[in-house]
């Protein structure tokens, strides 16, 4: 699993939760001045999750108010940028002299070492949560000029379109889900996170040439393999459909995989083995015909099938359901390393 760790206020009686959470706040490399109008029952949760390059919290928490005030400056520099996803709830962003609204599903960023305010509100009665997920990137961690970043201070971008949608999903899915990932994945999460928000910070910019080139190669890469993991049940799934999905040309699309160590259709081969391989071997699907399960993810010749699973796995997919799951170690490299994709 992940590194992980979690503060949930809701441990002590209500009227003590709030000083909790002023106590966390107060402890963080960036300190803010907090207020709420629901300090006599301040029910709020910090997950964090540590990634190495950039540090991941969702928070859940009532309505409030924070500001990072001159004074508060002045004690500690934490040399952070914060990239926030609200994720429910409505907010607002302002920081040298740029103020936005930040609706659920979008993005806003700002500089932890200056002053800034933030606030976030539920908008529905019965909710009484707002929610959202902050990534902490160090400066000398994004490869961008820092004195261009001010022109995206207090501003907001789309967690729904581009490469925007991409890492709203990736923060999403490993905030939740941490637990499906070993603690050896951190470092590469962290650096698949930072390349994502690199770039897409600098297509704000109007500065995409500012990006280094390999890192947009593997943000492209990241986008890629998350628009192939979406579509892996479609048969129709190709090479030359991904390089269109991505308007990119086909020839573009097998240089980014010369990295990767893999072709573009054996990528798409193993996910697809190792997709077949982890339901042949649940317990709850055990009443399903092979063959549909080959054909769920995209498997329509049931021989073919039968072939590459064999090869893959080393046995048929009739006996790796029949025997020990823990039996059916791969012996293909390329489906061994797919097996363990972040994109999952």
């Amino acid at each position: 699993m992940l590194p992980t760790d979690t503060v949930d206020t809701t441990v002590l009686p209500p009227g003590e939760r709030f000083g909790m959470w002023l106590d966390l706040v107060a402890r963080t490399s960036a300190p803010l001045r907090i207020q709420s109008a629901h300090t006599a029952d301040f029910a709020a949760r910090a997950d964090f999750v540590d990634l190495g390059a950039i540090q991941l919290v969702e928070y859940q928490y009532p309505s409030l108010e924070a500001t990072r005030t001159r004074k508060l400056v002045r004690r500690s520099d934490p040399e952070l940028y914060v990239l926030a996803l609200t994720t429910a709830g409505v907010g607002t962003s302002s920081q040298d002299g740029r103020r936005s609204e930040i609706l659920a599903g979008e993005f806003t960023f700002y500089d932890a070492s200056r002053e800034h305010d933030v606030c976030h509100h539920s908008t529905e009665p019965q909710r009484t949560q707002a929610t959202s997920i902050i990534t902490l990137i160090p400066h000398a961690a994004l490869p961008l000029p820092r004195q261009r970043m001010a022109a995206l201070y207090g501003g907001r971008m789309s967690g729904s379109e581009g490469l925007g949608t991409l890492l709203a999903q990736f923060l999403l899915q490993v905030t939740r889900h941490p637990e499906q990932y070993h603690a050896a994945d951190a470092g590469r999460l962290g650096a698949v996170g930072l390349d994502l928000a690199t770039t897409m910070l600098g297509r704000h910019l109007v500065a995409e040439d500012a990006v280094p080139t390999e890192v947009r190669r593997r943000a492209l890469v990241a986008q890629v393999q998350a628009y192939i993991h979406r579509h892996l049940g479609d048969a129709t799934l190709s090479p030359q459909v991904v390089a269109d999905a991505q308007h990119i040309s086909l020839r573009t699309l097998h240089r980014l995989f010369e990295a990767e160590n893999a072709t573009v259709a054996s990528y798409i081969r193993d996910l697809r083995l190792a997709r077949c391989r982890r339901d042949l071997t649940d317990p709850t699907l055990r009443t399903q015909p092979v063959q549909v399960i080959a054909a769920r993810w995209g498997f329509g010749d049931k021989a073919h099938f039968s072939r590459v699973f064999r090869a893959a796995y080393g046995m048929s997919p009739q006996a790796c359901r029949d025997g020990d799951a823990l039996s059916a170690r791969p012996v293909n490299r390329l489906a061994s390393r797919v097996n363990s994709s972040p994109a999952d």
